[in-house]
């Protein structure tokens, strides 16, 4: 069981986390004609913006209602009323994600009440879901965000199923540590099952790098409001990442449809379980394809053993994030040395290391050079300094990735998504400089080419 540090600086040095409001926008971007609104000023909106087209390299629809001096002092309803009616008259979207931030938060302003006077004044708005999600930069970070705007539109959306009957189908709820790539992977498995998913929100449908026809104003795809709506005649619900428990306890509330929460999707025991779970919904076996990807799984842990045993790692991202990566790395045989999460996450005591320091880059640092060094530096592309200084290969993981090519599909959920995340790993420790690896592996000698991404 991991000890929980925080770091004792009162600032930070070198950031690791992405802000609340961020996270908040991004899975606005999941949902099919939707337009993410930020109520603060024009630098809030701007830095997100600009984070989110360099890790995606996609055009970002995101708004502000551009808040200044004079505003922030008398109130935004104003400046809420005046985005909501142009963006409604240009852009004609499904969904409005309205996003606090702090400088709206600080002040005070009772946001929810202000926009039920607007929306009871403003006819015209009354064909879009207009969806409040309270995100202050300064509580949390990208998984609070992204967890608080999933869990305002369950509350919005969602109706309770008017009858018995529930289709074939089941809700999925992603945590924003998976990649569209991974959401995408677990709508392939779920439909391989018979199977339709309705996931919200969804990446892999608005950011997946596909290229439009024509313009489109708002997301280019994603969960439509109908889909939304009809959450409650699934058969259940599978969450994916402890940050998003809140959110399929709320769901099953609302709509009776039971929930299931994985921590993780990553490795042998939790594919496992995701099989059994929806062998079980579906009333079917698990298909060949799977049992087969399962005994090459297992083939690849075989191989990588050698590699990966008595490593030392070193990893830094959110919480969810860090308990996908750590337990895959501690699962073949590495040690995790050096561990600094985002935020504080309750889960974190299950950690596969001494102890985890909430802080910055700046931490992770200081504990890897506490702990003796690493092998292999796990975390977004900020930390490229940090591993150069150190001389540690870096392998990009979490959010923002901007100094490489394919990081939203990279993917490391399932069979084959752990398996090549074992490749990836494995091939960088294999080419660090410090490690001679020898080529004894009883039989499992076979090479694999490394994954670019990192």
């Amino acid at each position: 069981m991991a000890v929980i540090v925080s770091s004792p600086k009162p600032l930070s040095v070198s950031p690791l986390k992405a802000s609340a409001p961020l996270g908040g926008a991004l899975a606005f971007m999941g949902m099919e004609g939707s337009l993410p609104l930020f109520h603060g000023a024009q630098g809030c909106t701007a830095f997100a913006l600009v984070s989110m087209v360099r890790h995606f390299r996609e055009a970002i629809p995101l708004q502000t209602t551009a808040m200044n001096e004079i505003t922030t002092i008398l109130g935004g309803m104003d400046n809420i009323e005046e985005a909501l009616l142009a963006i409604t008259r240009r852009a004609k979207p499904s969904i409005i994600g309205l996003l606090s931030t702090a400088l709206t938060e600080t002040r005070g302003e009772d946001v929810e009440s202000d926009l039920r006077a607007i929306l009871a004044r403003n006819l015209e708005l009354s064909g879009v879901a207009v969806v409040y999600a309270s995100a202050p930069d300064y509580a949390g970070s990208l998984e609070t965000g992204w967890s608080r705007a999933v869990e305002a539109m369950l509350r919005e959306l969602p109706k309770p199923a008017e009858t018995r009957t529930r289709l074939k189908r089941i809700n999925i709820l992603p945590g924003v540590h998976l990649t569209p790539g991974d959401v995408e992977a677990l709508r392939d498995i779920v439909a391989d099952f018979g199977l339709d998913a309705v996931i919200l929100p969804d990446l892999s449908a608005a950011l997946d790098g596909h290229v439009p026809g024509h313009y489109v104003p708002t997301t280019l795809g994603g969960t439509t409001v109908a889909e939304a709506r009809s959450m409650g005649r699934s058969l259940a619900t599978i969450a994916v990442g402890e940050h998003m428990r809140p959110a399929a306890e709320l769901l099953a509330e609302r709509t009776g449809v039971p929930a299931v929460v994985f921590d993780r999707l990553s490795g042998l025991e939790p594919v496992d379980r995701l099989m059994v779970t929806l062998s079980s919904l579906a009333e079917r076996p698990v298909p060949p394809r799977y049992r087969r990807q399962r005994s090459q799984l297992v083939d690849a842990m075989l191989d990588g053993q050698f590699v990966f045993s008595g490593r030392r790692l070193a990893m830094a991202g959110e919480p969810d994030l860090l308990v996908t990566l750590g337990n895959v790395a501690a699962e073949m045989g590495a040690e995790v040395t050096a561990a600094v999460s985002a935020t504080a996450s309750p889960h974190l005591d299950q950690f596969p290391a001494g102890r985890v320091v909430v802080g910055d880059l700046d931490d992770l640092e200081a504990e890897i050079e506490a702990t003796g060094g690493c092998d292999l530096v796990i975390a977004n592309s900020n930390a490229r300094q940090l591993a150069e200084r150190l001389g540690v290969p870096l392998c990009r993981a979490g959010f923002p990735i901007n100094d490489r090519l394919g990081a939203p599909h990279w993917t490391t959920l399932g069979y084959r998504g752990t398996r090549d995340l074992i490749f990836t790993l494995g091939s960088q420790l294999m080419e660090a400089a410090s490690h001679q690896f020898s080529d004894s592996g009883g039989g499992h000698s076979h090479d694999h080419p490394p994954f670019t991404a990192c």
